[in-house]
């Protein structure tokens, strides 16, 4: 079916009426047929068929096709109808007495008009004359007094004359439709939009032709095609031509569908275009009134040409509309609850109407939108978002943008898209509240919001934000409110030096102490916040929901876990506000609490993990170089990469060059410790030194010095060691020692391990011994093994038989954790590779013979060769020691062993929940 074909569908009654018009013009009777339709509705084609079927009968036709470009022109319309057809040439009239052709008939022009008329009363002698004008509506005004004219003088000749038209034209003459009323060989014509039955039966007719999409199933999307389209045949060709006729029709900007909309809106008038472009910047809060009064101007045109857009089927006023202009009452809304919008049928659209608009057009129009629904008292995301609009377009008008009026709803607009997790557009609407804020106080406060939304995306643009605030502190920190917030800000971002500064300085800060730093309530936040018991923490997290103002609090209780006595506590809570941020498509705290995550699995000593959370952590961050927070997750690089061995990948990370202000922060100073315990792994121990010391000197003057945080003391003890200067060393540990953290296990168990190291050595295994006790009840495995390793030397060193065994497990534990440096330091020939879960299987469970390890006799092993004596492993195991000696035999034959001290080191381990 071709489209004419597709547009004639339904229209079987008008066509009827036109041919016994045609009979009636054959019999000598004049006829006027007046044929109305909206846009799209098939008129032209209709025409078409007229003058077709007019020839098939014998009659002479004469033709004209009205267009707005030849409006102006004088006798247009008269002069393709006097040219119409080869052979049946009618007289030209002369010039026309005024410049338009629309004044008075002169007296030349009436012998003009009434020799035109008689030329063809003449000509339909012979045979039926037929006048067919397409879209009358935009006919000059000098050809539609020749067609009055005739209208009035040839009722006695064979004419038929057939116009085609808009009922909601905007430029034609209201006089020339109601002359043709007057006569009594007049007949109107409707074509109405098609039902859809009608577009059903059009459906039908195509399906076998239809190229894509076709089928003759029962799934055609009759109903979704005629809704959309409205039952207008051009929009319905369009549709089909699309997306075929056997599937959903899914429009798109650009297609063949939005190409249409805009082909109508063009056609049916500037007028109707111009409510068009109200209607889609309106969007659902369109209504008839609101694109009036967006518009301006002569209100009756306007409604006129939203009538002329529902008659075409592009807007649904009031409920919606079905495909013959009934309405139901289950139309939409215009979004506040009342069912007298103006909405487009379909988002494709309001889209294509929008990219046809001039940039300058659509801001002036959002402009203006905006003005309109703050006067309504709609929602200020609304409101704002047409404010955004407007200046998101390349405007070229002098007309300003949001100004300070704008301001509170911009910013209330902006918390609310922060409720509901669309950051960047409360981004967005915070940069125009900052561009339209005239008072400094609320310009201060709008730079504090942006740079506490900024490191949700970015910390390198937040620190940025913060960094242009602090240094304009504090002559541009307008009141208290503001100040504490900075300062809150600074915190969270581990800048405790600057926060320090301001809060001494600033109008919160409370007295100075004379020759001393200023107290600082930055200082005493972070150590409040580091002494948090872990069941508040753990409340913390388990009740607030991740957010701008909880992520810094939900931060800070991760790592107050992560520095307690149950540092898993850290893993499993950073590990779920990790997921929640990546929901949030938020990559800022997605590289925070990946970094966290990270850092709490390597306080565990789970290197692998930790590096590969680091990892993701680092490749998160938009900015990887440009900002204090990337020293966070590189300083868990260049510890875990050192602790396994990959020494030169930790050489590349430790040797990059700092901006001088990055160490300014505690991401700052775990990259220099980490850059510190490098160094010391690879016998640089001066330079270790330095970093460390550096480290306790920042500590010191901002007030934070907490060796749970950061202990520099006993790293620094470490490289003084290797100096030989063990007084010193033996001092920072004691002084360590005697630190309110030194309560905490794993400060206490670091600072043991060195005052053994440093100290007499008759006592150094009973200090060694409880540092192993401490750091195992720290959960830090690769600390513990150090520690044992050490133990196990001074065993040896005392002649005890239980040193080697004690080495050889802080070797299995440093290889379970994959720290390779610490086993090549313990055990510098044991084989390192394969991995310890593969040997376990083949080395454990199965004999050298093949003969396999039975369970208990596995267990039994283990529980030896990680050092317990038989009677140990019988109250272990709940077996006798007759049973435990009998297992080791049996184990001693099928591996081919003849003794504890052969047993393998990197059997599985047995737990208690194992037994």
């Amino acid at each position: 079916m071709t489209g004419a074909r597709m547009t004639l569908v339904g229209r079987d009654t008008v066509i009827g009426a036109l041919d016994a018009a045609l009979a009636e013009c054959a019999e000598g009777g004049a006829r006027i047929v007046l044929a109305e339709g909206a846009t799209g509705c098939g008129k032209s084609a209709l025409a078409d068929v007229a003058a077709e079927r007019a020839r098939a009968a014998g009659a002479s036709v004469l033709t004209a096709v009205a267009t707005p470009e030849e409006r102006h022109v004088a006798l247009g319309v008269l002069r393709q109808l006097a040219h119409g057809e080869a052979g049946f040439a009618l007289p030209l009239p002369g010039p026309p007495a005024g410049a338009d052709g629309t004044a008075g008939a002169a007296p030349a022009r009436v012998e003009a008009m009434q020799g035109f008329c008689a030329r063809l009363r003449e000509l339909s002698a012979e045979r039926p004359v037929v006048l067919v004008v397409d879209d009358i509506q935009h006919a000059d005004g000098a050809s539609l007094q020749y067609l009055q004219y005739l209208a009035r003088h040839a009722r006695t000749a064979a004419l038929l004359t057939v116009l085609t038209g808009t009922p909601h034209a905007e430029e034609l003459d209201p006089v020339f439709t109601t002359e043709l009323m007057r006569q009594p060989h007049f007949t109107r014509l409707r074509l109405d939009r098609l039902t859809p039955a009608e577009v059903a039966s059009a459906l039908a007719a195509l399906r076998p032709r239809a190229g894509r999409g076709g089928g003759d199933g029962p799934a055609s999307p009759v109903g979704d095609l005629h809704r959309i389209s409205g039952g207008n045949p051009l929009l319905l060709r369009a549709l089909v031509e699309e997306t075929g006729t056997g599937r959903p029709p899914a429009p798109e900007v650009g297609g063949p569908y939005a190409q249409a909309v805009t082909t109508c809106l063009h056609r049916t008038g500037p007028t109707a275009l111009a409510a068009a472009r109200a209607a889609a910047v309106l969007g659902e809060r369109s209504t008839p009134e609101r694109v009036v009064r967006l518009l301006g101007g002569a209100a009756a045109a306007t409604r006129r040409a939203l009538a002329a857009l529902e008659a075409a089927g592009l807007l649904e006023t009031g409920g919606r509309a079905d495909g013959g202009g009934r309405a139901d009452s289950e139309g939409p809304t215009d979004g506040e609850g009342r069912a007298d919008g103006a909405l487009f049928r379909h988002p494709a659209a309001p889209a294509a109407v929008l990219e046809d608009t001039a940039p300058g057009v659509r801001a002036d129009l959002h402009r203006r939108a905006a003005r309109l629904l703050r006067e309504d008292g709609a929602p200020a995301t609304a409101v704002a978002g047409h404010l955004s609009a407007a200046s998101a377009e390349p405007d070229s008008s002098p007309e300003p943008g949001p100004g300070p009026a704008d301001v509170e709803v911009l910013l209330e607009a902006a918390e609310e898209r922060l409720a509901q997790g669309d950051a960047r557009v409360a981004t967005r609407l915070l940069e125009l509240a900052l561009r339209a804020a005239a008072d400094p106080h609320a310009r201060h406060g709008i730079r504090l919001r942006l740079a506490q939304v900024a490191a949700r995306f970015d910390p390198a643009a937040a620190e940025r934000r913060l960094t242009a605030l602090a240094e304009a502190h504090p002559g541009d920190a307008p009141n208290t409110e503001h100040a504490r917030l900075l300062v809150g800000l600074l915190c969270a971002q581990g800048r405790i030096g600057e926060a320090a500064v301001l809060d001494a300085s600033g109008p919160a800060s409370g007295s100075t102490t004379p020759g001393g730093p200023a107290p600082s309530g930055a200082a005493a936040a972070f150590g409040s916040d580091l002494d948090t018991p872990g069941a508040v923490s753990e409340r913390l997290l388990q009740g607030s929901r991740l957010a701008e103002a909880t992520v810094a609090p939900l931060a800070q209780a991760v790592r107050s876990l992560t520095a307690s006595d149950q540092p898993d506590r850290a893993v499993r809570w950073s590990r779920k506000l990790l997921e929640e941020a990546g929901r949030a498509d938020a990559p800022g705290w997605v590289s925070l609490f990946g970094t966290l995550h990270a850092e709490a699995l390597l306080r565990l000593g789970d290197l692998t993990r930790a590096h590969a959370q680091a990892t993701a952590a680092l490749q998160a961050l938009p900015d990887r170089t440009g900002s204090a927070f990337h020293c966070a997750p590189t300083a868990v690089l260049i510890r875990a990469c050192s602790a396994m061995g990959r020494f030169t990948e930790a050489s590349r990370l430790a040797d990059r060059q700092l901006p001088p202000r990055l160490p300014a922060s505690l991401h700052g100073l775990a990259y220099l410790r980490a850059r510190g315990l490098h160094r010391l792994a690879v016998n640089q121990p001066h330079a270790a030194l330095a970093d460390f010391l550096e480290t306790g000197r920042l500590m010191a003057d901002w007030g934070i010095d907490r060796p749970a945080h950061l202990p520099w003391r006993t790293d620094a003890a470490g490289a003084l060691l290797l100096l030989g200067e063990t007084r010193r060393a033996e001092q920072l540990a004691l002084d360590q020692l005697a630190h309110p953290d030194a309560r905490r296990p794993w400060v206490r168990g670091l600072s043991l391990r060195l005052r053994a190291l440093t100290g007499e050595p008759r006592r150094r295994s009973a200090l060694l011994g409880q540092a192993v006790e401490e750091l195992h009840r720290s959960g830090d495995r690769v600390e513990t093994a150090r520690a044992m390793a050490d133990l196990g030397r001074a065993l040896q060193h005392e002649g005890s038989p239980k040193g080697n065994t004690m080495i050889r497990n802080a070797w299995n534990l440093a290889k379970d954790s994959e720290a390779v440096a610490l086993c090549r330091e313990i055990l510098p020939d044991a084989p390192l590779t394969p991995p310890v879960r593969d040997r376990a299987q083949t080395a454990g469970q199965t004999a050298a013979g093949g003969a396999r390890l039975s369970g208990s006799e596995q267990r039994v092993a283990t529980l030896a060769a990680q050092g317990l004596t038989n009677r140990e492993i019988s109250a272990k195991l709940f077996l006798t020691v007759s049973t435990v000696e009998q297992h080791l035999t049996r184990v001693y034959r099928k591996l081919r062993i003849t003794s504890r001290g052969d047993l393998p080191m990197d059997l599985t381990p047995v737990t208690r929940t194992s037994v």
